[in-house]
């Protein structure tokens, strides 16, 4: 079995890594007669197209300022940023090897038994993230000094804002994708409209720490789908830096060992490969990589040019309101 890890160490750029990776692991894939392998090869293929696909990004990118320099517009008292990027190949490769795990997994809870390869193969032709952009919004302390009162007025903002985005988009070459009742908002500033598009990470959350809004769309122009997520400031503090960030790495680390202690060894090869390929990628040194224009003192401290660990940066937009009137006043 390869993995991504074995390529790695060798001073290669992105493209080079991709390439040799995914021919050897379609070879592999034919040689043994593996579905998935070769799935997970296409993939692979996709994602490199993506990033060497630069035409497509920046008129993408374009139509996102579009609503960008509505905003500007329609909201002065916000503060806001608009940031974009495409998956890094790390997280990109834990993302699909996981995406096999928890399925596999999860079947076999339900059903004692292993899933046919087509389910697996459909499972796996669902990956909408891979091109993200995040809309964060605050509403200065200047205008509402009472905390609690801010939280209620940003997050009233941010509805208003997420009933609008569809419609906006929509007229600019993007189709809203239909969210097939996972998470459906319960907010009552939601419109009805376009509530079956959003996964509602807000009102409708898991109970945890983490919230944000989620929407995916088609790019009807590149044929590739990109997912938009909005939040406050505070939820996206949260989500990087704070608690639902820890948590979150904590309980899929529990997951993980969980679903591997549960299928015996050697009884699925997808499930095997896929959770030997991603416990690899959570152990790496990122230190001891050699991959061009990459480079960490530590797993912490990372200079990423290439955007192999944090992903490649598409845009940063950024809106700093310039009004200092208190709304309280």
């Amino acid at each position: 079995m390869i993995t991504l890890n074995d390529y790695l160490y060798s001073g290669d750029t992105i493209f080079r890594i991709l390439r040799n990776y995914t021919v050897d692991l379609k070879k592999e894939a034919k040689k043994n007669h593996n579905e998935i392998d070769l799935i997970h090869s296409n993939f692979l293929i996709q994602f490199r197209e993506l990033l060497e696909h630069n035409d497509f990004l920046t008129a993408q990118s374009q139509k996102i300022r579009d609503f960008y320099k509505y905003m500007v517009q329609e909201y002065p008292l916000l503060a806001f940023t608009f940031k974009g990027r495409i998956k890094s190949l790390i997280r990109a490769e834990e993302k699909f090897n996981g995406y096999i795990v928890e399925y596999i997994y999860d079947y076999y809870e339900k059903h004692h038994t292993y899933p046919p390869v087509p389910d697996l193969r459909e499972k796996l032709s669902c990956f909408r993230d891979i091109i993200a952009y995040r809309l964060v919004i605050s509403l200065p302390k200047c205008h509402i000094r009472d905390d609690k009162l801010r939280e209620e007025e940003e997050i009233k903002y941010l509805y208003r804002i997420a009933n609008v985005l569809p419609g906006f988009l929509e007229e600019r070459g993007f189709t809203a994708e239909p969210a097939k009742g996972v998470l459906e908002s319960r907010s009552p500033f939601m419109d009805e409209a376009v509530k079956p598009y959003y996964r509602d990470y807000i009102s409708n959350g898991s109970g945890g720490s983490y919230q944000s809004l989620h929407i995916t769309f088609y790019d009807n122009c590149s044929r590739s789908y990109m997912e938009v997520q909005l939040r406050t400031k505070k939820m996206d503090d949260i989500a990087e830096i704070g608690a639902a960030n820890h948590q979150a790495y904590e309980k899929e680390q529990e997951r993980v060992r969980a679903r591997r202690e549960a299928i015996p060894e050697g009884e699925c090869i997808y499930f095997d490969e896929a959770y030997e390929r991603g416990m690899r990628l959570l152990g790496l040194e990122l230190k001891d990589l050699e991959v061009n224009m990459f480079a960490a003192a530590n797993n912490s401290l990372i200079n990423d040019g290439c955007g192999l660990y944090r992903g490649r940066l598409i845009l940063p937009y950024e809106h700093l309101s310039r009004f200092q009137t208190d709304l309280n006043d």
